[in-house]
């Protein structure tokens, strides 16, 4: 590989919501997919939740947001919050 080419590394992005912001730096982040289940045929849905890393504390439960791949920050994180996708609706 010569200097002119470049790698470019792909990371994985989601997008779920918050559903846990109690951790310092940390919100949980939940994903949510359609899967097409193998026997019956039915769309059913299934979920993930991730531990992401959120250094300024900024996003809130109920928030939608983007995460993608990073190193390991600690035992259970690996994912880090890039962007707000949309805020959550306080009443």
């Amino acid at each position: 590989m010569t200097a002119t080419q470049e790698t470019v590394k792909h990371q994985r992005t989601l997008s779920g919501k918050v559903v846990s912001d109690k951790m310092n730096k940390t919100v949980v982040v939940m994903v949510e997919r359609r899967v097409k289940h193998p026997v019956l045929g039915k769309v059913i849905m299934r979920s993930a939740r991730y531990k992401a890393h959120d250094e300024t504390n900024q996003y809130k439960m109920g928030d939608s947001v983007e995460i993608s791949e990073s190193r390991p920050i600690s035992r259970d994180k690996s994912w880090r919050v890039t962007r707000l996708i949309e805020a959550s609706r306080e009443i």
